[in-house]
């Protein structure tokens, strides 16, 4: 962006996070592990809990999330198991999310 041009005021936050840089640690296996283990004991994403650990600030929490890649591929695969066409991503996602409910009910 050229010095002339004013960004948006709403679009502040997303120009911080823009200058953002994901950091990743290859750890053994064992250690990564109790990493993500003691974060779920604390209902904490891994890297919050990193940030924790070193001493920095966590980010607001926005919404419990999960997410998933599918590829076109996949999506010929859960069309087929779902009775429907891979075009209809968001139905396909609608099933797999309530499969993923009545899957893990208490």
């Amino acid at each position: 962006m050229t010095e002339d041009k004013k960004i948006p005021k709403s679009w502040s936050k997303s120009n911080q996070s823009i200058k953002a840089v994901q950091v990743i640690f290859e750890l053994e296996q064992a250690v990564s592990r109790t990493l993500r283990i003691k974060a779920i004991e604390q209902d904490l994403s891994p890297s919050d809990y990193i940030r924790d650990i070193v001493g920095l600030p966590r980010k607001k929490p926005v919404r419990p999330r999960l997410s998933i890649s599918l590829s076109e591929d996949d999506y010929e695969i859960l069309a087929k198991k779902y009775k429907l066409k891979s075009a209809q991503k968001d139905k396909i996602r609608a099933c797999i999310k309530e499969e993923l409910i009545n899957t893990h009910k208490d």
